[in-house]
């Protein structure tokens, strides 16, 4: 299958049809291969999952070899928040193209992202007005919280996940998207890893299976 972002497919390995599908964004520079060892990780474990793993859209300004989903160098936040929404719209059609082409419900597709992946992903599922399964976001945090409270809209699972001497995006983003969902009257997951840098650690990896397993696999 063709999507309209350049992507990893990884078939769910049962002789069934998927039940459920998982899409899994990179982070800033990265790209699908980067991001496809977590959904191989998975995939041992969640037999009846497809896994799309997509490059984001752009090539990456300061990492030619990777993609970015938007421009984060010498960015106004305003124009932070402009280009966001556009990779929002982009990451909005992988996900109904994905539910249609595969006849899935909506609840039954799972958004994980990492870094610049998590931000953008738990801004694309708060607003959608169908609200996928569930979202697992390591080592991200919420763009731009004023736009996002004027314009929640679903409710999905959340589980955060963070390193405590991340270098790259601060622990302290962490701290803030849980008062801004404590805000909203959200209840979710966090975990924070000890001595850990800006990576998914095995920890990280094992948690998210679990917490996938309970929301995918109802």
């Amino acid at each position: 299958m063709t999507y309209s972002l350049n992507s990893i497919v990884i078939n769910s390995s049962s002789k069934s049809s998927p039940k459920n599908a998982i899409i899994i964004c990179h982070g800033y520079g990265g790209d699908a291969k980067d991001i496809s060892i977590v959904a191989n990780y998975w995939k041992t474990f969640l037999i009846d999952t497809l896994f799309v793993c997509p490059n984001a859209p752009e090539i990456c300004k300061v990492n030619p070899d990777g993609f970015q989903w938007f421009d984060l160098m010498d960015q106004t936040d305003d124009e932070i928040l402009s280009q966001s929404l556009i990779a929002e719209n982009k990451l909005n059609k992988l996900i109904d193209e994905v539910k249609e082409t595969n006849k899935f419900k909506i609840n039954d597709i799972a958004l994980v992202g990492f870094s610049q992946g998590c931000m953008l992903s738990l801004q694309t599922a708060l607003k959608r007005r169908d609200e996928i399964g569930c979202l697992i976001g390591y080592s991200g945090k919420i763009l731009n919280p004023d736009h996002l409270s004027k314009n929640i809209i679903s409710r999905p699972e959340i589980y955060l996940m963070h390193g405590d001497t991340d270098q790259v995006v601060s622990l302290n983003f962490l701290l803030e998207a849980k008062d801004f969902f404590n805000k909203h009257k959200y209840k979710i997951n966090i975990k924070i890893f000890k001595n850990c840098e800006h990576k998914i650690p095995i920890e990280g990896l094992s948690a998210g299976l679990q917490f996938l397993k309970k929301y995918l696999y109802k």
